[in-house]
């Protein structure tokens, strides 16, 4: 439900939402959000703890159209969002920058092209990074009354935390930067 479009609060870029615990939706049930963008026009974010699947990157890479890679690593195919599913996006230290980086926090950037990808496979990409496929939106005014509703609690990014190997935990993790116990 829309929230009052007249209504706004300082941006939210960089930070985490961390959904309610009675958050009814199952696509956003105990998610950890990173939000990359939020202003008046409305707000942009990546799921930072759900895995769709995981395998050979070399076989991620030629289904995005990045050809003549040696990479032979398995990584994790994170589910950033339900908007434009086809859509890759990575969150990455960072330690790389390429034409289409934008850093969103201390220690935190997000890349939006299969440049970024081509470097990975060739081993010169970022030292930690997160492969997603699409994104979470809000419209105007949206996801501030959402917040207001307490569907979302808000907490401050680190890297140790969006990067973690323990997925299973985050989302308590961020609760408790939130500042709440479970």
């Amino acid at each position: 439900m829309p929230g009052n479009a007249g209504e706004y609060r300082p941006s939210l870029a960089g930070q985490l939402l961390v959904a309610s615990p009675a958050m009814t939706d199952p696509r956003f049930a105990e998610t950890v959000i990173l939000v990359i963008s939020h202003d008046r026009d409305g707000a942009m974010g990546l799921v930072v703890n759900r895995v769709i699947g995981s395998g050979p990157l070399r076989l991620l890479l030629e289904t995005m159209g990045v050809e003549d890679s040696d990479a032979v690593d398995d990584v994790r195919l994170f589910f950033g969002g339900p908007v434009e599913s086809h859509r890759g996006f990575v969150v990455h230290s960072p330690d790389y920058e390429g034409p289409t980086t934008q850093v969103v926090g201390d220690g935190l950037a997000v890349s939006f092209e299969t440049d970024v990808l081509q470097a990975i496979g060739d081993g010169e990409g970022p030292a930690q990074s997160l492969i997603m496929l699409g994104y979470a939106g809000w419209g105007p005014g949206q996801l501030d009354g959402e917040i207001r509703r307490e569907d979302w609690f808000t907490a401050p990014a680190s890297p140790s935390l969006v990067f973690a190997d323990d997925l299973d935990r985050v989302w308590e993790r961020a609760m408790a930067r939130a500042g709440f116990r479970l």
